[in-house]
């Protein structure tokens, strides 16, 4: 296929105001050895985006320092982490026939090389990402889905929010058979977590605002539960929705609801978090972990193998992620607007 020098993108200058993202045209990037370049047909927003591109991320010692999520971003940089599309060329020692291949990309760097090494970078964070008509990736990244039944914009849902649903699902030990509630259900982290729960036999608590209780449902939640009361009263609200204690915790919102629910959670079970939207500092009783055994875990994003599997469930149609609105790469500011209000279910999909 002909690839042109200069393409279109969405560029991050700085960190502030929906200003410091910039439409431009850029030169098309060429892959180096073991590399491809893929044309983007779908990309999606994350939380990433809006708070890399506010800088809310903070450092050791100065939580309050502009900062992406590992730290100084070098700037310009090409935003959007999920990405699927079509490979259009390889560097060397790749093999040729892959041009062409329909596939999903794992935006993560990692610290290693085996199926279980930890990510520490991200596309669209540490190098450039998928808002644009092509990006370099890491051959081994490009995970064909020629074979799967979700369309482009579907898969193009599934790499950042569900990879980190994958994470945590997988870190917190959630089994076939648990009562499992899932915070922030009704985000993209969020509601990956009720699909794949569901998927893989948990009985979902799904914590949500009013209004997004049937999608909720509709995503393999059992039971929803509003948020707005204070923190003792939800607290009591989920013990009464799960019909007992809950064997785990999928938690993208943090803050005063978890010392709130600790002593809700059966001895030896597990609190997993990828997030800190509702409070990122709180007031724990330690006493409430150590003498129920309870394990409190940290999740950020996925390894590898959470990855893989997460493209077998693509292949075979196990998911279906819930896409809440479409913007042109050129609307890519009024995408961001919308994403921002969270009035919706599912992801917001860019086509670039």
């Amino acid at each position: 296929m002909s690839i042109p020098d200069a393409m279109p993108a969405a560029v991050l200058t700085r960190h502030g105001g929906p200003e410091a993202l910039e439409l431009r045209s850029v030169p098309v990037p060429r892959p180096a050895a073991g590399e491809v370049l893929v044309r983007v047909t779908a990309a999606a927003m994350n939380n990433t985006d809006l708070w890399t591109r506010r800088g809310a991320y903070g450092l050791p010692g100065d939580p309050d320092a502009l900062a992406g999520w590992r730290g100084p971003i070098a700037f310009p940089r090409i935003q959007g982490g999920d990405i699927a599309g079509e490979i259009a060329a390889v560097g060397d020692g790749v093999d040729p026939a892959r041009v062409g291949r329909r596939v999903l990309v794992d935006p993560a760097f990692y610290d290693g090389e085996g199926p279980d090494a930890g990510p520490v970078g991200l596309l669209g964070s540490e190098a450039d990402g998928g808002f644009a008509r092509y990006v370099v990736c890491a051959d081994a990244r490009a995970h064909d889905v020629g074979a799967s039944p979700l369309t482009d914009e579907e898969l193009a849902c599934l790499p950042v929010a569900h990879g980190t649903a994958a994470g945590m699902l997988a870190r917190g030990r959630i089994a076939a058979g648990e009562t499992v509630l899932v915070t922030g259900a009704s985000g993209g982290v969020g509601l990956g977590a009720v699909q794949l729960a569901a998927a893989r036999g948990a009985r979902v608590v799904a914590l949500t605002a009013p209004g997004k209780e049937e999608a909720l449902r509709e995503a393999g939640a059992a039971e929803v539960v509003l948020r707005g009361a204070e923190p003792g009263a939800l607290a009591d609200a989920v013990a009464h929705a799960a019909g007992g204690p809950l064997d785990a915790v999928v938690d993208v919102v943090g803050g005063p609801l978890l010392p709130a629910l600790l002593d809700r959670i059966r001895d030896g079970g597990r609190w997993v978090i990828a997030g800190a939207i509702g409070g990122h500092a709180v007031d724990l009783d330690l006493r409430r972990l150590y003498l129920h055994n309870v394990a409190l875990v940290g999740s950020s994003m996925h390894t590898p193998a959470h990855f893989a599997e997460l493209v077998a469930d693509a292949l075979a149609g196990r998911i279906r992620p819930r896409i809440a609105g479409r913007y042109a790469l050129t609307d890519i500011h009024a995408g961001q607007d919308e994403f921002a209000r969270s009035a919706y279910v599912g992801k917001i999909v860019v086509i670039p």
